[in-house]
């Protein structure tokens, strides 16, 4: 079974390529991140005929997240816990029956936090306290989990092309990474970091200053995984030619492989 994490920035700009992605890795769960449309919006019908289901956690022109899965989840949760007035589209779970179980599948849009100096970067603290909260929650079920997304975190200096540059970054200062460290002190596993720790193994390149052209990019993508989804692993891989297709996400794909079947 296919897991992936892909950034779209924009389903309706990017709408060809996720469709032409979609029919040559054929993935079996898609988490979608930065959708930038409301439910209605989204253009399911192209998904679903090329066999997946569709549900959306959306939001007018910005933010939004969505599941595409090759089978209905069982379940669906639509918004991060913690914060009832939290009215940003950023989290969406499902629950997927798999031979012998279940396997638990989040798309997560953390915030960017910056600037630094303004009430966006408090926000994202207080967004990354709540997940840590809710992960805790999720690995007490001890069920496999996949918590998937665009975490906006740098979490060590190889995985940016120049530290120095991003030293005063929201995706990189010690708070942020001190953060995400505590998340996965819960017991998840860095899924691209098991399969290798090596530097350089970008999920994002910007659209400015030929940062694709001169590989300036950062890894801020991530698949989280409890013990019972890390025992299943085989394998993960980037797309990284995804981002020299017409038109592309700054993001790319992010896959892991399990040792997983539908039911």
């Amino acid at each position: 079974m296919k897991i992936a994490t892909w950034n779209i920035n924009g389903i309706k700009a990017r709408q060809e390529n996720l469709a032409q992605w979609l029919e040559t890795e054929k993935p079996d769960i898609v988490c979608l991140q930065e959708i930038k449309s409301v439910d209605e919006g989204f253009p399911s019908a192209t998904f679903e005929a090329l066999g997946y289901h569709v549900e959306t956690h959306g939001q007018k022109g910005f933010n939004g997240v969505a599941l595409l899965s090759r089978r209905p989840p069982e379940d669906v949760s639509r918004g991060l816990p913690g914060d009832d007035e939290d009215a940003q589209s950023r989290y969406i779970e499902g629950v997927f029956s798999v031979a012998g179980g279940v396997i638990r599948v989040a798309s997560i849009y953390l915030p960017n936090g910056n600037p630094v100096d303004s009430d966006k970067y408090p926000y994202k603290l207080g967004w990354m306290a709540r997940l840590r909260e809710h992960a805790r929650t999720l690995l007490a079920l001890e069920e496999p989990l996949v918590l998937a997304g665009d975490y906006n975190v740098i979490p060590r200096p190889q995985d940016c092309h120049d530290p120095a540059v991003w030293a005063g970054d929201a995706l990189f200062l010690p708070q942020t990474r001190e953060a995400f460290s505590a998340l996965i002190g819960l017991g998840l596993t860095d899924a691209v970091m098991a399969g290798s720790d090596d530097g350089g193994q970008y999920t994002f390149w910007d659209y400015q200053a030929g940062a694709w052209q001169k590989n300036n990019g950062i890894r801020i993508d991530h698949l989280l995984l409890s013990a019972e989804a890390t025992d299943r692993l085989t394998a993960t891989a980037i797309g990284k030619d995804v981002r020299s297709w017409e038109k592309p996400s700054d993001h790319v794909p992010v896959v892991g492989t399990f040792e997983f079947d539908w039911v």
